[in-house]
């Protein structure tokens, strides 16, 4: 299930978004190894600061599994601010209806503990689906983001590949990074659906997300 969190709702979820820092700092500072700023176990940087858009992916327990952050590009955001040299000496794209999408991650340690990576694809899938419904229902036409040659695979598996690329490709770090654009159309939301089979509704109620989180707060009986 998906739940999109932004400076509307935030207030109602704060325990939620920190465990969705504690998931980027295991994945970008420690699985991947990234050179981002992890303190007390949580990735934050200053682009959390600017009343983001986190659309968190959930497991059946109200665990988050998944999350990506969206950012509107008329502001800063990471490709202009710091993925500047992606660009080639060209400006960002800076517009209403498109905006940048970053921090996507997994919790593969949770989704793997049956021993297979099928839950793997399918939270990937489902934040995937998530974010592109919620970009195209706020007027986005089209996202941006900085991805590795990793993610790139992975978007081109799950017939979500990136229409277009700005720049060139250089090494950040231990890995390589590109600028993708994606579009936020029915068509691409069709074949995402129909590559991982989710032809359900993936948003959940907040109400609804709100009980879940209640629950695992709940003491365990002795």
């Amino acid at each position: 299930m998906i739940i999109v969190v932004d400076a509307l709702n935030r207030h109602r979820f704060s325990d939620l978004l920190d465990e969705m820092f504690l998931l980027r700092g295991r994945v970008f500072g420690g699985r991947l190894g990234w050179e981002v700023d992890v303190k007390n176990g949580r990735e934050i940087d200053q682009f959390d600061h600017l009343d983001p858009v986190y659309v968190i992916g959930l497991d059946d327990e109200g665990h988050v599994v998944s999350c990506v952050r969206a950012l509107q590009t008329t502001g800063p955001h990471m490709l202009s601010d710091v993925f500047q040299v992606l660009l080639d000496g060209e400006p960002p794209l800076r517009s209403s209806q498109i905006w940048e999408s970053t921090r996507f991650c997994v919790d593969t340690e949770r989704l793997t503990r049956d021993g297979t990576m099928k839950g793997v694809s399918q939270a990937t899938c489902e934040l995937m689906i998530g974010s592109l419904e919620y970009c195209r229902d706020a007027g986005v036409t089209d996202i941006i983001t900085v991805i590795d040659p990793v993610m790139n695979r992975v978007l081109k598996r799950s017939d979500n590949a990136p229409y277009d690329y700005l720049g060139s490709t250089h090494p950040m770090g231990k890995v390589s990074a590109m600028a993708a654009l994606l579009d936020c159309s029915d068509e691409r939301i069709d074949r995402v659906r129909a590559f991982s089979g989710i032809h359900n509704d993936v948003m959940a109620p907040e109400d609804e997300v709100v009980a879940l989180r209640a629950r695992l707060r709940e003491p365990v009986a002795a």
